[in-house]
């Protein structure tokens, strides 16, 4: 029975790519000369660095546009609050999104049954499985879902036949 998984996890290698490419601007630009302007990235969170708020909004724009041209969308982020660490430095938390949310995957599922295409949806750990008799509902399903859930950077995979 065809089937695919809708899923919402980054490709690791472009983000940190886009990361090292935003520390190696930040190291060469004028502006940031003698600064502490910096992005640091563990498994799932960024952490980025500056020496002002200001900064700090400079640094992510460098960044995000760094993510861009790297294709790896920017909705994979979840802002912090920013923090102050001494005298002037700040630093803000950037998670990165690994899974749907439960309460996206029951949208998601409940859109899938909604939508009156012969095809059935399950939650399977942190993606929703979708399968059907027809390759065409499931190319139906995914244009409906890529249409419908713009918060949230699905990707699908596993697609069988």
């Amino acid at each position: 029975m065809p089937s695919f998984d809708a899923v919402c996890k980054p490709n690791a290698v472009e983000l940190r790519n886009a990361v090292d490419q935003a520390n190696k601007e930040i190291g060469n630009r004028f502006d940031f000369k003698g600064s502490d302007a910096r992005v640091e990235q563990t498994d799932k969170l960024l952490t980025v660095y500056a020496d002002s708020e200001f900064q700090l909004n400079q640094v992510l724009d460098v960044l995000l546009n760094r993510m861009a041209r790297r294709d790896v969308d920017v909705r994979f982020l979840e802002h912090g609050k920013i923090e102050k660490i001494g005298g002037d430095k700040v630093k803000q938390e950037l998670t990165v999104r690994h899974g749907i949310p439960a309460d996206s995957a029951k949208k998601i599922v409940q859109q899938v049954k909604q939508s009156k295409l012969k095809v059935q949806a399950s939650i399977q750990g942190d993606a929703v499985r979708v399968q059907g008799a027809k390759r065409d509902d499931l190319q139906s399903v995914i244009a409906m879902l890529r249409k419908s859930m713009t918060d949230l950077p699905l990707t699908f995979e596993n697609f069988r036949d």
